[in-house]
């Protein structure tokens, strides 16, 4: 059978467009979001939460993610054909048509507000703003340097969902775990702004490190990576949590200030160091632990 026959069948359609619709969402960064949620949950339940809430939460982020990530390709579609980080997106490369990221928004969006529905009355009805906040903040960079704040709290708003799915309620501590991973996640941001400085400079996309400067810029993450692990020790003692939690914490601190020391001002090539790929690494081990800190 010819390659080409084989890509017009029903399977050879869905096997080279299933993975690229995968790719589109970066599936593979659940490993880094999907912890906080989780962590979110385990502490609201103060243990396991049984087997309907998780897996409920866990299709209702797989949802948001999916719309959220498939909103940003969307929108920037016309720009990250121009940017050398993004070029080789699908949609700059016309391996997915714009009807189809548009088509994963909608499939996000259904898969989001039914499992939300599964949950508790609280999360439903929350449910349309936070579909609204991780679509809407991909139009912060053309508005305000500070769109990575933005970003961060589109990614922050799941632990908090996760402990009101929990619960049905949202209680301060899940807000400062928030706070955790919206300084975490837009730290970063800031730095990927630093690698896109001369492409936002030419085509007037807002940024830090476009209004601050690179040194300044990552001065700031450090600043709110260190607030992070600040606030997560903080958590630790406010839930009065086991030694296992401050041992992950230790690690998990360690191997930030690790991915910190390899970014200068005048050299960012690290930024593609496998060294600097331990964020998902980083929440996995703060899931771990937080599981051992409630359960032992």
């Amino acid at each position: 059978m010819s390659a080409a026959r084989v890509i017009t069948t029903p399977a050879g359609i869905i096997a080279i467009r299933v993975p690229r619709y995968l790719s589109t969402i970066r599936i593979w960064e659940s490993l880094y979001a999907l912890p906080f949620c989780f962590m979110g949950m385990i502490l609201a339940a103060e243990g396991w939460p049984g087997w309907s809430v998780f897996i409920w939460i866990t299709v209702a982020l797989t949802g948001v993610r999916t719309l959220g990530m498939a909103a940003n390709r969307f929108l920037h579609r016309k720009e990250d054909v121009h940017n050398p980080r993004t070029a080789n997106r699908h949609l700059p490369q016309g391996l997915l048509k714009p009807w189809e990221v548009f088509g994963l928004m909608v499939v996000g969006s259904v898969v989001f507000f039914f499992a939300a529905a599964q949950l508790n009355n609280l999360a439903l009805a929350l449910s349309p703003l936070a579909a609204a906040y991780v679509v809407g903040y991909s139009f912060a960079k053309y508005y305000t340097w500070a769109c990575h704040f933005f970003l961060g709290w589109a990614l922050a708003i799941s632990p908090s969902a996760a402990w009101i799915a929990v619960t049905g309620r949202l209680d301060l501590e899940a807000v400062l775990l928030s706070v955790v991973v919206a300084l975490w996640a837009g730290g970063f941001d800031i730095v990927y702004g630093c690698a896109d400085l001369d492409f936002d400079r030419k085509y007037g996309v807002n940024s830090l490190p476009k209004r601050f400067g690179v040194t300044a810029a990552l001065r700031v993450t450090k600043v709110m990576h260190t607030g992070a692990a600040v606030a997560l020790l903080v958590l630790g003692f406010w839930l009065d949590l086991s030694f296992y939690y401050f041992v992950g914490w230790a690690i998990a601190v360690s191997l930030l200030a690790m991915e910190n020391s390899l970014l200068k001002p005048d050299d960012l090539s690290k930024l593609r160091s496998p060294m600097f790929q331990y964020n998902s690494v980083i929440s996995m081990v703060l899931l771990l632990f937080t599981i051992l800190a409630v359960t032992l």
